[in-house]
């Protein structure tokens, strides 16, 4: 499995990274084979909303290659929906198998078309912004649409990494995860906002 992070100037930090410690263990603990992860984005170096400035080594790939796409969210997102350059290279990824994004990352998602007929989430500031790229917008903290992921505000990133672990693995690795990010407050096996739940 090889997933892409895109990353891109004015991102929240803790939407990323929540999300990247969490799935990345299905790597390093050999959970699933051939787990493997890329930083991407449109430019060499970019600086998160708090001033942290990151070296990003893939620009512009395609983004067709991989197999999971994660989107964090941010302010800047409210104007990237709109930005066509970034919007035309998201969706490069329109045949990536699994699609996530935490907070309003999934306004990105929303805007390269990846959200037509799905329920989603998003930061509960940005309900309305999400409502005109999806069927529905559900009020939940962590909502699955078939393969497609999307978690509420910042701190929903580290939920929505555990969920998705959980779903491609197991209950069992999934806690075993939790415990090594000494992170109580996500129930494996709770229900998640999926259609027809």
């Amino acid at each position: 499995m090889k997933m892409a992070f895109i990353l891109f100037d004015g991102m929240t930090l803790l939407d990323f990274s929540g999300f990247y410690e969490a799935v990345t263990w299905m790597g390093i603990l050999k959970a699933k084979e051939g787990v493997t992860w890329e930083f991407c984005s449109t430019k060499a170096e970019i600086t998160d909303d708090r001033g942290l400035t990151i070296k990003v080594p893939h620009v512009y790939p395609d983004l067709s290659g991989y197999d999971l796409l994660f989107v964090p969210g941010g302010f800047a997102t409210r104007q990237l929906k709109d930005d066509p350059d970034f919007i035309s290279w998201l969706q490069s990824a329109r045949n990536v198998e699994i699609k996530a994004s935490v907070c309003t990352g999934s306004l990105l998602l929303g805007a390269a078309g990846f959200l037509e007929g799905k329920r989603a989430t998003t930061n509960p500031s940005a309900y309305e912004l999400l409502a005109p790229y999806c069927s529905e917008v559900v009020k939940s903290r962590i909502v699955r649409d078939g393969n497609v992921f999307t978690g509420g505000g910042v701190s929903a990133s580290l939920d929505l990494g555990l969920y998705l672990v959980e779903s491609l693995t197991s209950t069992e690795f999934a806690r075993q995860v939790q415990e090594k990010m000494d992170y109580p407050y996500y129930r494996p096996g709770q229900m998640i906002e999926q259609p027809g739940t």
